[in-house]
């Protein structure tokens, strides 16, 4: 759709060609009043549950409790606690370990596991495969983590059995400081990689079958043509994925919260789950809130730094 005017040449000279953007406003909401009425839905949840509780932000400049009848401004008094509190801070390093770590696994595991499918060539197996590795996806993070949970389970879970048919003593995977983090990461990889590979199967089929082809004639093997020549072309979407993720590198709550417990908060409590045992437990809504906003302000910064390198690397940002 063109926003401004266009100069077609004509024998006469130039002629102004009128697009929608020189029409009045009520003209385009009129001519467009369905497509408008169809993103009406999510225009109002995005209001309601996005925009309105943006009011809240206040909160984190003020002494409150859901008792007082009025706001006591304390300005930037709950920053200056939270950045006192060590817990604060432990909790933003784990974030950054365990999301550095877990967007590392998510890169290689999709692709490397997105170009082995690739390389199926029985139809009905490899539908088979995919299918079988993208169900974890659907399942609930609290169905996962009961299930992980059993089988995990030092006393009677499939694991230790295992280990213990091989001398190995009981393991608490989930309540050992040592072991928590590493479970988390296999967890979540078990229950991710098939959805992640979506993108780099879609990114395959753009592959230049010739480039393949000639390489084969040169006599360059599988694993060659894969490194010099699949990886090259699907670079581009990896490069993307990877500054998306980047960006949403302080997010994550979900996989943490369900499989986090006391014994093991030292190395698993992010901000996320800071931000709720403060604001929820304790009800310290003025520490939470100045937490979450801290959160937001960084994850936004984080955005605008991967679209400046998506600009710079691929000419094009990430953003419009």
């Amino acid at each position: 759709m063109a926003l401004g005017k266009k100069k077609s040449p004509s024998s006469g000279g130039e002629k102004i060609i009128r697009t929608n953007a020189d029409k009045p406003l009520g003209v385009r909401l009129y001519k467009y009043r369905w497509l408008y009425l169809m993103y009406l839905p999510v225009f109002l949840v995005l209001l309601v549950f996005d925009y309105i509780p943006m009011v809240g932000i206040i909160i984190g400049f003020c002494d409150f409790t859901p008792f007082s009848r009025k706001l006591k401004w304390v300005g930037l008094e709950n920053f200056r606690t939270l950045f006192k509190s060590s817990i604060f801070w432990r909790a933003v390093k784990n974030t950054l370990i365990i999301s550095s770590v877990n967007i590392i696994l998510s890169l290689t595991t999709c692709v490397a596991l997105a170009l082995l499918i690739d390389e199926i060539r029985v139809k009905w197996f490899r539908k088979t495969v995919q299918s079988v590795i993208y169900i974890p996806h659907f399942i609930s993070w609290v169905v996962v983590a009961s299930i992980f949970t059993m089988l995990l389970s030092p006393q009677n879970g499939l694991v230790n059995a295992i280990l213990g048919m091989f001398g190995v003593e009981p393991i608490y995977f989930l309540a050992n400081s040592k072991w928590w983090r590493i479970m988390l990461w296999i967890i979540d990889r078990w229950k991710g990689i098939g959805w992640g590979t979506i993108v780099y199967m879609a990114a395959l089929t753009n592959v230049d079958q010739g480039m393949l082809e000639a390489a084969t004639i040169d006599g360059a093997s599988r694993f060659q043509r894969v490194l010099h020549v699949t990886i090259p072309c699907i670079s581009p979407t990896i490069l993307v994925v990877f500054i998306m993720d980047l960006a949403k590198i302080l997010n994550i709550f979900d996989p943490v919260w369900v499989l986090q417990n006391s014994a093991v908060l030292e190395t698993s409590d992010v901000i996320a789950t800071y931000v709720y045992r403060f604001g929820i437990t304790n009800a310290q809504y003025g520490i939470s809130t100045a937490a979450g906003l801290f959160k937001s302000v960084i994850s936004v910064v984080l955005v605008v730094i991967a679209n400046k390198m998506s600009k710079k690397i691929r000419g094009e940002g990430i953003l419009a």
